[in-house]
């Protein structure tokens, strides 16, 4: 054994220690058992030994087990009873730990689903001692038979066991500390593999240099843990990764001092080597009408037909090369439209088209045009019910990589946390599987924050922005950085740009990533104390960037490790949560912004964490106004600190230019057109001015999805209203879009007459809401020093604000701030308003109530069908 060793030390060779192994073991059982037939000649004849599991293939690793059959003839069975335990005992005398069956011939002909393990082990039978006729009828008539007769039902087997195990590390290979032997990928995947290609009429002898190349590595993997361990363990913990990268265990010849690779290299060339088990597995699964995956609703499937590609058998098979000599595999737009349909319904692609797209990455890249094209594709995907298993399809083929380059530092990258399970590729996949969990229904008994969650994750106005979030918010991990949040959020800056996403969206996304860690780290702190919320509403900053990173968080500590979230973490989230959207509205119109204050003059104005946010948003606004530091200032000064931390720098300078135009046009508006439409309107403070925006919308058709009005200590006002095209009016004809910005501008100055158009709208119908809203309204005079705080729950229904705001208007008020938000079919609406200055006394709230609700109901009762 001492010289098998010195060999793997020298040669780094696992398959040839392991034979070396086996073929010591051989000769002790064969002079051991010619020992028992020269003292007992009548053993020479109906007893055969046989190798089988790992002996049975020639592969016996430094501490396995020996696994032996002794087949013996009915006739010889008494006969055969003390040699065979003196066999077993010598061997264990040895220092062999042998696992030793006796069976008849006639007693393995047959497959037991009761005993599968046996079965299966018959699957590897080689001869070691004892009657060669007996062993030949044996294997050429029992076993035979058994394979002959059985072989499905072994494979379906092998299918079942194979599925259970994988089950028990979480369906994927890429864990911190793997065991090279039981994980998916590992050598009882190759032992699966080739036992069902060997169950198989057709079947190639044995498999492609590849999987011999990965067999080779795990082999010789396996063979260093045992020495290491001096026991048979097979976990490739940490300390050994180092070892095995140190001595450049499966990469070539061990060589003293020779040139070592970090354990960084070393697993990825680990997890490269894994991934070709698996796939080899799942090809020949397929190819033995047999399925791996733990969810089969993929043969159930139904998929439109697509240029490119077909449904066979439950697959997506692309198409063969056109007459045009067009291959669809090198067609980006046919194989991610393919993904995005593995995404929704939870196929996948035929093993020979994922050769195909493999092969023909270096020719999609030609075809692939980013911008937003390719963003609506990727959203597509990200949103798709399905999504994880898609993206790691793409990951494995290397078409995420080619779309999202930064993506590459971290496949199959391990970062050493006691805490983490999974590489930080599958981390992120496990992820966004967890955030598709949420949007499942929770069924009845669930409890009451896994509903709540479900019906937040429902409300997001663009999920695909929390997806893609999700996607590249450890990409930095693979950078040496300090803060890998912030070297993530830079590199999302990069894709965003390809992708040409519009200013809003790309702000959120930005801002989750950068704040990713936040919410785990307050809810490990007092959620109750006021300063606990108020600290981190200041790095929230609004009600759907709250939403997304409450989701994100949740998803993002299950992914972790299955046993990370527990319920009262997740209760714990909910609660935080909570309190800060109720913080959100109910501190915005305290906190002001004052830019002699920035630097500390005036620094009791502001929160700590608040200071923090106007320094830093003031030092970038500023440097992108050179020569005019002192009216951007003058600009920004008594801004509330919201509009500061919810704008970005480059939106803060258009809406500074817009007012460098007043002379020209009081009324400045700007507009952008997208899924959800945005338009901002600039100009100085007057009566109504809320209210005349709002009804312009309603006017022309437009629902409000969410809304904020700001004004300056000079009475400039920055009201920005984003919305949704129900009746495509915009998308549908490209021209009405100048049309709408002129008409909203004509409304918005007086100069047409927004009933007029109003009274149009006023004659078509809505739909029934899915749900009742009770309309709830609630003043509050302690929220703020200086305004009364409303709160306004209603039905949301086209038409809302403008009620809303023409009400305020009829009664003089002024609007201090206004936040308008969706949730569904529900409007929650905040304004902070006064009246001469004031705030409101009972008495004016009383009226104002009653006026609001008998607008709200009026405006309701327009004619839902």
């Amino acid at each position: 054994m001492a010289e098998v060793r010195r060999g793997f030390e020298l040669t780094g060779d696992g398959l040839r220690a392991a034979s070396a192994r086996a073929a010591l073991v051989d000769s002790i059982v064969q002079r051991l058992w010619r020992n028992e037939v020269v003292a007992e000649p009548k053993l020479a004849k109906g007893i055969a030994i046989a190798g089988i599991g790992g002996f049975g293939r020639g592969l016996l690793f430094p501490y396995s087990d020996v696994d032996l059959l002794v087949c013996v003839e009915k006739s010889q069975v008494s006969l055969a009873k003390l040699p065979i335990s003196r066999l077993s005992q010598q061997l264990w005398d040895c220092g062999l730990k042998v696992s030793l069956a006796s069976r008849q011939p006639g007693e393995c002909d047959r497959f037991e689903p009761t005993n599968p393990e046996f079965g299966i082990s018959l699957l590897d039978l080689r001869s070691v001692a004892g009657d060669a006729e007996l062993f030949a009828k044996l294997r050429d008539r029992a076993v035979a038979k058994m394979r002959q007769r059985d072989g499905k039902s072994i494979a379906a087997e092998l299918a079942r066991l194979t599925r259970e195990r994988h089950g028990k590390y979480g369906n994927t290979l890429f864990h911190l500390e793997p065991n090279i032997k039981e994980c998916p990928g590992g050598l009882r995947d190759a032992n699966v593999c080739e036992w069902l290609r060997s169950l198989r009429k057709d079947a190639p002898g044995k498999g492609n240099s590849e999987f011999s190349e990965a067999l080779a590595f795990l082999a010789a993997v396996r063979c260093f843990l045992h020495y290491r361990h001096e026991r048979d363990d097979n976990t490739l913990d940490w300390l050994a990764q180092d070892a095995a990268a140190e001595s450049r265990i499966g990469l070539g010849r061990v060589i003293e001092g020779g040139l070592k690779v970090d354990a960084a290299y070393w697993m990825r060339a680990y997890f490269r080597q894994a991934r070709v088990v698996e796939r080899s597995l799942l090809r020949e699964a397929e190819h033995s009408g047999q399925r791996m995956e733990a969810t089969p609703e993929g043969r159930r499937v139904k998929i439109a037909p697509k240029p490119g590609y077909k449904l066979d058998n439950g697959r997506i098979e692309l198409q063969a090369r056109s007459a045009t000599n067009l291959d669809p595999a090198q067609d980006a737009e046919t194989v991610l439209s393919a993904f995005a349909d593995m995404a929704v319904s939870g196929t996948a692609l035929t093993p020979l088209s994922e050769e195909r797209i493999a092969d023909a990455i270096p020719l999609l890249s030609a075809s692939l045009e980013e911008g937003p094209g390719l963003w609506q594709r990727l959203a597509k995907i990200l949103t798709g019910e399905r999504a994880g298993a898609a993206l790691r399809s793409m990951h494995a083929l290397g078409v995420l990589e080619l779309i999202l380059p930064e993506f590459h530092g971290i496949d199959a990258l391990v970062i050493r946390d006691a805490y983490h399970r999974y590489t930080v590729d599958e981390h992120t996949f496990v992820l966004i599987d967890t955030l598709h969990g949420l949007e499942t229904d929770p069924g009845k008994g669930a409890p009451d924050w896994r509903v709540k969650f479900h019906s937040m994750i429902r409300e997001l106005q663009n999920p695909a922005l929390l997806y893609l979030a999700a996607l590249l918010h450890d990409t930095g991990k693979g950078r040496a950085v300090e803060n890998h949040a912030l070297e993530s959020t830079r590199m999302a800056r990069g894709v965003i740009a390809r992708l040409e996403m519009d200013s809003y969206d790309a702000a959120l996304i930005l801002q989750l990533i950068e704040i990713h860690l936040e919410m785990s780290a307050a809810v490990r702190r007092d959620i109750f104390d006021a300063e606990t919320v108020r600290s981190f509403a200041a790095k929230v900053e609004t009600h759907e960037l709250l939403r997304m990173l409450t989701l994100f968080t949740y998803a993002d500590i299950a992914a972790v490790h299955p046993d990370a979230l527990t319920p009262w973490k997740a209760e714990n989230l909910w609660r935080l949560s909570m309190a800060t959207a109720n913080h959100l509205d109910r501190n915005v119109d305290e906190d002001r912004f004052h830019a002699s204050g920035v630097g500390g003059v005036k620094g009791e104005e502001f929160s700590n964490s608040a200071t923090t946010v106007s320094r830093d948003k003031l030092a970038r606004v500023l440097a992108l106004s050179r020569g005019r530091e002192a009216a951007v200032q003058a600009f920004l000064e008594g801004f509330p600190e919201r509009y500061l931390s919810t704008r970005t720098p480059e939106a803060i300078i258009n809406h500074f230019q817009m007012t460098q135009h007043f002379k020209d046009e009081a009324f400045q508006i700007a507009f952008q057109h997208g899924p959800v439409n945005e338009i901002t309107l600039v100009t100085q403070d007057r009566p109504r001015l809320f209210a005349g925006m709002a009804a312009a919308l309603a006017a022309w058709g437009m629902n409000v999805v969410t809304a904020d009005a700001f004004a300056n200590a000079d009475g400039v006002v920055v009201d920005t209203f984003r919305f949704t095209d129900i009746f495509r009016t915009l998308e549908m004809n490209q021209s009405e879009r100048d049309r709408f910005i002129v008409s909203i501008l004509d409304l918005v100055c007086g100069r047409a007459s927004v009933e007029r158009l109003l009274g149009s709208r006023r004659r078509g119908r809505r739909k029934a809401p899915r749900v009742i809203v009770e309309t709830s309204i609630v003043f509050d005079n302690t929220a703020s020093t200086q305004s009364t705080l409303l709160q306004i729950v209603a039905q949301d229904v086209p038409g809302l604000l403008r009620a809303i705001s023409a009400t305020f208007g009829s009664f003089g008020l002024n609007l201090e701030v206004a936040l308008i938000d969706t949730e569904g079919e529900t409007a929650i609406d905040v304004f902070y308003v006064t009246s001469n200055g004031a705030k409101l006394d009972g008495e004016l709230e009383q009226e104002l109530c009653a006026a609001l609700e008998a607008a709200i109901a009026e405006n309701a009762a327009l004619g839902p069908e």
